[in-house]
């Protein structure tokens, strides 16, 4: 809500389009944005609407398209006070296009558009408008939103101090909340539910009817030989996560798969935001995007409940006494940590390896000038033999562990509570 708040001050503001997976609250944001900061919203669904995407086919006169969005949402829409929402364009192409033509001579209008399937979309050749939009990625709550959603604002504030003699004197509160977290993930209906009710079964029965809606995309918009890779790598994903070497391995789906059978299948999975992509880099070296392995990578998903879910995974392996931190291997604590890099930090996540190396770094991130090692530990009975072995070869100025242990600085590493990796 502050992006779009800062987005409506820009003075050379762009028409803004939110990209996200399916149920991460992308209409309700764009909807309470339009309630809470203009005088009128415009709200236009292109879902199965024939009328309006006749309304697109034509041309771009903006006049002329101003005047059926007028009709059709029952807006009489002015510039500067009035929100216009283009809600699933995925299923009307030109309205993307369209936006290239409100930015360069209607730039008065404030646009903001949504579509679930929208980077699948783009990839399919329809003309996106380079340079002539504002995006904006939502995510799924991430654990301090989570804090927030369940009344605990006390803790969420506190962990934006990073004042840590305040945080870990919480600690006991932090683990209560991330192992419900683990279960719950950042869902916005997940998350919903379980504030009101708290009923794990009522959450796992949410979970599931999203998966099966994701499952329905992948029947509806694809072409049914690509279909059945889809749903294996989308099935593989937490057999993946399980291993202690978690680089995905084609050989795992099936025998003898190649790379390149699966190319496709991965990349619209990706494009439809189920998914996130971790890239391997074999030399630790500036920038770290140019010694990216393109072959070599981790495959997450793009919540934490969600695979757990998918998972099977029961809530008393994660909610009762430490077992979170010894189930699954380790797979939840590197998936959760993964999301709240994306979602609450401004880097991008890597992680070190060579075919050959001993050794491996589950995360690593450039900030300014400096490559940071970052080790993920579940439990609080931790030894860092592969970051140490990493810091003595490539003396890094400093190391980053996230375990579930309070906050420490040792100088060469520092310890990062699990429940703050937003202060990373």
């Amino acid at each position: 809500m502050n992006n779009l708040l800062q987005w409506k001050e820009k003075k050379k503001r762009k028409p803004l389009i939110i990209m996200g997976a399916r149920q991460v609250g992308k209409t309700w944001l764009m909807k309470e944005f339009g309630k809470n900061c203009y005088e009128k919203t415009a709200y236009i669904s292109f879902y199965n609407n024939q009328r309006m995407d006749a309304v697109f086919e034509n041309d771009f006169d903006i006049e002329r398209i101003i005047m059926s969005l007028n009709i059709e949402s029952g807006v009489t829409i002015t510039p500067e006070n009035t929100l216009i929402i283009l809600d699933e364009i995925q299923n009307t192409p030109k309205v993307l296009e369209s936006l290239k033509y409100f930015c360069e001579e209607a730039p008065e209008y404030h646009i903001v558009a949504a579509g679930s399937l929208l980077g699948v979309a783009i990839h399919e050749g329809v003309s996106y408008p380079v340079g002539k939009v504002d995006l904006l990625d939502l995510y799924p709550l991430n654990f301090r939103e989570f804090l927030y959603a369940m009344g605990e604002k006390g803790l969420a504030d506190a962990l934006k101090t990073k004042e840590y003699s305040i945080i870990d004197n919480f600690s006991d509160k932090y683990l209560f909340w991330l192992k419900n977290y683990y279960y719950t993930g950042g869902m916005p209906a997940v998350v919903d539910a379980f504030r009101v009710d708290k009923d794990y079964t009522e959450v796992r029965q949410i979970q599931s009817d999203i998966l099966r809606q994701y499952e329905g995309d992948f029947g509806k918009h694809i072409e049914s030989k690509v279909l059945p890779r889809i749903r294996m790598v989308w099935n593989s994903i937490p057999m993946q996560l399980a291993k202690e070497n978690k680089k995905f391995f084609f050989g795992q789906i099936k025998k003898g798969a190649r790379s390149s059978e699966f190319e496709i299948a991965i990349q619209w999975l990706l494009d439809c935001g189920l998914i996130h992509k971790v890239n391997r880099v074999n030399e630790p070296h500036m920038p770290l995007k140019a010694y990216q392995s393109m072959t070599a990578y981790k495959l997450f998903m793009l919540d934490v409940g969600l695979l757990g879910a998918l998972s099977e995974l029961p809530a008393t392996s994660i909610l009762e006494g430490n077992d979170i931190f010894i189930e699954f291997k380790g797979a939840l604590t590197e998936q959760y940590v993964l999301q709240q890099l994306i979602s609450d930090t401004p880097y991008t996540p890597y992680y070190y390896g060579t075919e050959k190396a001993t050794f491996e770094q589950d995360f690593m991130i450039q900030k300014e000038d400096a490559i940071i090692p970052i080790e993920v530990k579940a439990e609080t009975n931790i030894r860092s033999q592969s970051l140490k072995a990493y810091c003595d070869k490539f003396h890094p100025k400093k190391a980053v562990r996230f375990s579930a242990l309070k906050y420490m600085d040792q100088e060469w590493m520092v310890n990062i509570p699990l429940y703050a990796v937003c202060n990373l």
